[in-house]
This record gives structure tokens, sequence and C-alpha cells, in this order.
């Protein structure tokens, strides 16, 4: 299976002969290594209704005609508001099989929504994680969160392989909490650091993560480089 990291907190990887992409955050990414209009995807899983993770998603879902999986809510968002025909709405604690493999949302701390022409946010449900099962692969996405001691029930129920978190801190989990989230309740075979540098609030030293971090191994990504299985 072919897993990568593209900046922020965007993942893409093929599995099954399909290509999917998580939180697509291209465009207005100084950090991104992809290209909205030459990216081909089958699917866009997203985490959350904010900017830096919601992204690309309208251009790429009508582009490809990609079946967008989400929140009921961005489902909702999407096809009334913004003409996507193809959306799969899902909410915490479901779990749904599709070409690729399964998706599982989990609970994340954070907020969701995107602000419209009018200059007010709309609520775009609760932010969620992503528990992947792909090609014998568990892959847990966080999102965007805080600490939460669930995070081992999480991975209690669903032993990871792969782990992708953030550690900005300002709007999620800091390398402290991160590096605590990874040592006492996923412990996953790897880890891959997320959502830091893009913007100045949010600059961390991933290799200070790196250090902190005692369970399995770390694998600092820069954008367009691959998970090493």
């Amino acid at each position: 299976m072919k897993l990568s990291f593209h900046g922020q907190s965007t993942i893409y990887f093929e599995a099954n002969d399909k290509k999917v992409i998580v939180d697509p955050f291209i465009s207005s990414n100084e950090l991104s290594d992809l290209d909205v209009e030459n990216l081909e995807v089958d699917y866009i899983i997203l985490t959350h209704g904010h900017a830096d993770h919601f992204g690309d998603t309208v251009e790429l879902a009508n582009k490809n005609n990609a079946t967008v999986i989400g929140s009921a809510e961005l489902a909702d968002y999407l096809t009334t508001n913004k003409n996507v025909e193809n959306v799969r709405p899902m909410n915490i604690g479901g779990k749904a099989e599709f070409e690729f493999g399964s998706v599982k949302y989990v609970q994340a701390f954070h907020s969701s929504s995107l602000t419209n022409d009018e200059g007010i946010p709309v609520y775009l449900g609760m932010p969620m994680g992503i528990v992947l099962e792909v090609e014998g692969k568990t892959i847990y996405h966080t999102g965007d969160t805080g600490l939460f001691s669930d995070m081992k029930l999480i991975a209690d129920r669903h032993p990871v392989d792969v782990c992708f978190i953030p550690i900005g801190d300002n709007f999620t989990m800091g390398i402290d909490d991160a590096s605590y989230a990874i040592n006492e309740f996923i412990k996953p075979n790897i880890t891959v650091p997320v959502h830091y540098d893009t913007f100045e609030l949010i600059e961390q030293d991933p290799k200070q993560f790196e250090s902190a971090v005692k369970e399995g191994e770390v694998q600092i990504l820069k954008p367009g480089e691959q998970v090493k299985f």
C-alpha cells in the first residue's frame, strides 16, 4: 500500500486500485506538494469542516466525480450549497465498507465550521478522527484534537499500525500531549506528526516530538514522502 503525507493533515493512499485523500488542503497551503488540477482521486475523506482540512474538496470532488465521506452535516452542506453529487454521510461510531477498505469515525475534541459569504460561521457537525482498515493495515488519523483518554479505548479496539497525530499546539495537541497520547494510549507501530509549521501559530520542532516518543517508530515526513512499512 502506498501511504503518503502532503502537508498540514493531508494524507493520500492507494488501495485496491482506488485513490483516496484525507483532508485535502492543497491550493492554499504553501507547503503542499500536490497540484489540484492534476490530482486524481476516487474518494475524499474529511475529518471536519475547517478550511485547512476541507480545503479543495469541492473542486476535487467535481473534477473527479469522487465520493466525499464526512459527517452528516458536511454531507448536507456539500449537496445543498456546493452541488457535490456523490457524498456519504457518516458519524461518530459508524463504520462503513468501501472499495478501498473500511472507514470508522471516532471522536475528536475540537470544533468544525466554515464561514459563509456573509462572514457567519456555519456549523458542520462534530469533528472526528478516522480509523481506516486498508489492505491489512490499521491507520488512525486523529484529526484535529486535544488529548483525551478514550484514545486508549480506540487503540485497544483497533491496534494501530500507523498513527497521524497533530503536534502544532494552539489549536490542537502540542508535543507534550501528543507524545503522551502515543506513549500511554495509542502505542502504534509507526507515528507520523502532522498539523505543524503550516502557520506561524503552529510552528514546532518535530525532532522534539520524536525524542519524547518511546513507543514504536516516529517517521518525520516532508510533504510528498511515503510512510515506510
